[in-house]
């Protein structure tokens, strides 16, 4: 008998434990628009890392005007030819070589804000949530006040008072989002705070800060997670946007959104100047867009169970 019990104990699978970010990320694996849109997202930071080699390559510094070559007798851009595959701007510059480092803008001024909006989210969050009491009261109320404060109206103010720059719009970006991920993450620290995990650790003796970074953080990234990468493009497209109404980067930086507001008087002639830039930041953000709603399936719970 006690040889056959072995016998069953050592023919017998182990069972493998599988944490929930290993099952996303077996998910997210088998999802393909997810990993196409992954596989656009690194060709694009490939372009904003190797954009001095796009430079290099055409011999066109991003800030160069080609008023002999780069405009036409009228005055107008050119067209994507041999010498500017792209086409050029209303200035002569290679429209290529501009996309190139409006990327490096576009994925710095994304991850930049995002990172700042996502640390100062999850840390009033978690003491909103976890604290409770008059703590959670002010933190509360100063979410709901920055969710109502006009985003532009504030932007406009700061760039007329301080001048447009990269660390301003990194940082009213970053100010003006990080309420939103407060707000989740006090939401998900409320139905945590009086589980057995926390009344355990807290028998132990950890403290306040120990548990709410080591015990509960770990339990509410998987929505984190998911928001941060739908965060990314709504940062980029509001980068372009303030690039748009002149909020953004001071000239000459190249940048999607200075591009496009430069394109608005040349679009029925120079059809390229509009398009190229356009379709930058439309790929990017879909790509991220779509990626985000793979991650976000991946972590749903109710997803089909892996085989």
């Amino acid at each position: 008998m006690t040889a056959s019990l072995e016998m069953l104990e050592t023919s017998a699978p182990a069972i493998e434990g599988r944490s929930p970010f290993l099952l996303a990320f077996r998910r997210l694996r088998r999802d393909k628009v997810a990993m196409v849109s992954l596989v656009v997202i690194v060709l694009i930071v490939l372009m904003a890392v190797f954009a001095p080699l796009f430079a290099t390559i055409t011999g066109h510094p991003p800030n160069e005007q080609y008023r002999d070559i780069g405009l036409t007798p009228d005055g107008l851009p050119r067209g994507p030819n041999g010498t500017f595959w792209l086409g050029t701007d209303d200035l002569g510059r290679d429209v290529l070589v501009r996309i190139a480092y409006g990327a490096r803008v576009s994925l710095l001024v994304g991850v930049a804000a995002t990172a700042i909006t996502v640390a100062v989210g999850i840390v009033l969050g978690l003491a909103a949530g976890f604290l409770g009491g008059v703590v959670d009261t002010i933190l509360a109320r100063l979410i709901d006040v920055v969710l109502s404060v006009p985003f532009l109206l504030v932007a406009i103010a700061l760039v007329s008072v301080t001048g447009p720059s990269l660390s301003i719009t990194v940082l009213v970006i970053g100010f003006f989002s990080w309420a939103s991920v407060a707000r989740i993450v006090r939401g998900q620290v409320l139905s945590l705070r009086e589980r057995e995990f926390v009344e355990a650790a807290r028998s132990l003796g950890a403290g306040d800060t120990r548990i709410m970074f080591v015990d509960v953080l770990p339990n509410v990234l998987a929505p984190v997670i998911v928001y941060t990468t739908l965060l990314i493009p709504v940062v980029i497209v509001t980068q372009a946007t303030l690039s748009f109404l002149g909020l953004g980067l001071p000239p000459p930086t190249a940048d999607w959104g200075g591009m496009i507001s430069a394109s608005q008087n040349y679009y029925t002639t120079a059809w390229w100047f509009i398009l190229f830039p356009g379709l930058a930041l439309l790929i990017t953000t879909l790509a991220f867009n779509l990626f985000g709603d793979g991650v976000r399936d991946a972590f749903d719970p109710r997803a089909d169970r892996l085989r």
